[in-house]
């Protein structure tokens, strides 16, 4: 997880704290990050919160960064007690249903990355087999002849587990293709995770049985694994890529 702090995304901290915290938050963040006897005897803070004066806000934004510390020392221990505690900490993850709702949710497996949505990014969820080297390959040619990067997730080492980097690159891709062939139990996984996070999701296979039940009501294209079937494959997926380009520049998060 990254240890640098932008400015955007410390006013982002900051505006979930005065939305959120009460008097309990701010001295078990204080406790937290050794400055509960500061947030006790300001003359102001508390106070501004109790009232809701104008300059609470300031106040929020200075202590938030002094708690942070020169050195982003706290800046994860921040992160992640605002994320617990503030209701709307969370991204917003998915897009608009047909009644115009919204999900916004607070995960507390993963760490909600830094980075924003790239809307030029494919990321890819499969087995990592030799024998679908040549699928890997034929999904980032089609990517890049239709205007996108892509990338899959043993092309990264970001964060101490594997699981933490696969949830970091679904969530900064527009698109998703899952490759479902062999039943891999992982691909699954990840096809839930970028459905919940509102993906564009392109399943593939070479086989009808390896596609679940409750997944079957979602069109994918179904590949043989040779150089004819696999150009095929590529043709498919460059028509999708470009369908779906008209979406780019919608807003999303």
């Amino acid at each position: 997880m990254s240890t640098e702090l932008s400015g955007p995304e410390l006013i982002k901290l900051k505006n979930s704290v005065v939305r959120d915290f009460d008097e309990s938050n701010w001295k078990e963040l204080g406790a937290l990050t050794n400055m509960l006897d500061e947030v006790e005897n300001h003359d102001r803070l508390l106070r501004s919160l109790s009232w809701q004066d104008p300059d609470y806000d300031g106040h929020a934004l200075t202590f938030l960064r002094k708690m942070i510390g020169p050195d982003n020392a706290n800046l994860q221990l921040v992160r992640d007690y605002i994320a617990k505690h503030c209701s709307e900490a969370g991204e917003d993850i998915s897009s608009s249903n047909s009644l115009g709702r919204k999900i916004i949710f607070s995960p507390n497996i993963f760490s909600i990355p830094n980075e924003s949505i790239d809307t030029n990014l494919v990321s890819v969820m499969m087995p990592f087999q030799s024998k679908l080297q040549g699928v890997y390959k034929t999904i980032s040619e089609a990517s890049n002849e239709a205007g996108y990067s892509c990338i899959r997730v043993d092309d990264i080492w970001e964060s101490s587990t594997v699981i933490q980097d696969v949830f970091s690159l679904i969530f900064r891709s527009f698109i998703v293709v899952c490759d479902f062939t062999d039943k891999n139990p992982n691909v699954f996984y990840e096809a839930g995770i970028a459905h919940t996070l509102g993906k564009h999701v392109i399943p593939i296979t070479q086989s009808d049985n390896d596609v679940p039940f409750d997944l079957k009501h979602h069109r994918y294209a179904k590949y043989l694994n040779n150089s004819e079937g696999l150009e095929k494959l590529k043709e498919e997926l460059i028509s999708r890529f470009n369908t779906l380009s008209g979406q780019r520049n919608q807003s999303w998060f």
